[in-house]
């Protein structure tokens, strides 16, 4: 694949030799073939600062010169120089031998020409030069563009995952509450607190995609005893709480770490620290952490939302009982952290009310 002339003729070109006359005839050579950015020095010492500011396409550099031969010149390019990017030099000297000529590639020359040069075979290797230059930067280009493509169809991924998890959430919310806010907040806070308590950044955001399927499992709890306004029997009470079981059995055999994740919150986030949760009894740190902090943002956040079967409490009063149950159904160490956090966990609650909550504004 060619590069068009016009742009190569638009390329940026230093000429760096100590004699003035070779410069002043590199310099008439290319301005006679019309490229149009030519710049030139007689000091070696300066070529970095000018490359580092002008990110010259191509070098061309004289080898036998006084205060820095053409070997420091490169050397000195290479060592502040982006090792992924191509360094553009292309060699000008008298010298012949193999020694110099592999000390120039292993310094990062990309061509040579011979001096006294002949006037047509040093523009074409300068158009050579140039030519795999743009090539090398056009692919450069297209390779970030491509990672910039796929960082936006990843991202666009992870909010249809998240979408849908928050659907699939809702889909057991909507079994014993009016509204799926519940799961957007609940999981909001989960990322909130996992960052309070030092959880990695990608940790917090899988239990942020994760834990909206929490109560995945009520979908399998029978509506008489879901909604059912009085005490649950024993009996009802056993079956209410395979919810947690059901919901680990509808996210299982999935090799997704977040959908993993999420089976182990489903499972988890109604065990109590001092070991009289349920379904298996796990106490203190044997409860998943992610289930523990769970456990506080979906007991706080229930506490504070109206279901068909309680009223809402006062936010202070749930604020006391998590602190009242600290040590006994929660982490000791999460709640001061859940505590800190309590100003974002309100405004949460602000930006994502009930609609019953909003309604009664308006009224």
């Amino acid at each position: 694949m060619a590069v068009e002339v016009e742009i190569l003729k638009e390329s940026r070109i230093l000429v760096v030799d100590d004699n003035p006359s070779n410069v002043l005839l590199l310099e008439a050579l290319l301005m006679q073939e019309d490229y149009q950015n030519v710049s030139s020095t007689t000091d070696p010492t300066q070529v970095r600062a000018l490359h580092e500011e002008n990110d010259f396409d191509l070098i061309l550099l004289d080898i036998q010169m006084p205060k820095m031969n053409g070997f420091e010149v490169m050397k000195q390019l290479k060592e502040h120089h982006d090792q992924d990017d191509y360094l553009p030099v292309l060699v000008l000297t008298a010298q012949t031998d193999m020694e110099t000529r592999l000390r120039s590639l292993d310094l990062g020359a990309r061509d040579f020409v011979t001096k006294p040069f002949q006037h047509a075979e040093v523009l074409q290797r300068i158009h050579n030069s140039l030519e795999i230059r743009h090539l090398y930067k056009q692919k450069k280009e297209y390779t970030h563009t491509l990672e910039d493509k796929v960082h936006e169809a990843t991202a666009e991924l992870r909010k249809s995952q998240l979408d849908i998890i928050r659907c699939l959430g809702r889909a057991g919310e909507y079994r014993d509450n009016e509204t799926g806010e519940h799961v957007i907040r609940m999981s909001k806070c989960c990322q909130l607190l996992a960052l309070e308590a030092g959880l990695t950044e990608r940790h917090a955001e899988l239990i942020l995609y994760a834990s909206p399927m929490h109560d995945v499992g009520k979908i399998g709890i029978p509506d008489h005893i879901l909604l059912k306004p009085g005490k649950l029997t024993p009996q009802e009470w056993e079956t209410m709480k395979s919810h947690a079981e059901l919901g680990a059995d509808i996210l299982a055999d999935n090799e997704s770490e977040m959908i993993q994740l999420a089976r182990t919150i489903a499972i988890a986030h109604h065990e109590k620290w001092d070991g009289s949760g349920y379904p298996y009894g796990l106490k203190g740190e044997d409860i998943p952490i992610e289930a523990r902090i769970a456990a506080i943002c979906d007991v706080f956040d229930a506490l504070t939302s109206a279901r068909p079967y309680k009223k809402a409490w006062d936010v202070k009063d749930a604020i006391a009982f998590v602190e009242e149950q600290s040590g006994t159904h929660f982490d000791p160490n999460l709640v001061p952290h859940f505590m800190n956090i309590l100003p974002r966990i309100l405004e949460i609650r602000k930006e994502h009310q009930d609609p019953d909550e909003l309604q009664t504004q308006v009224g």
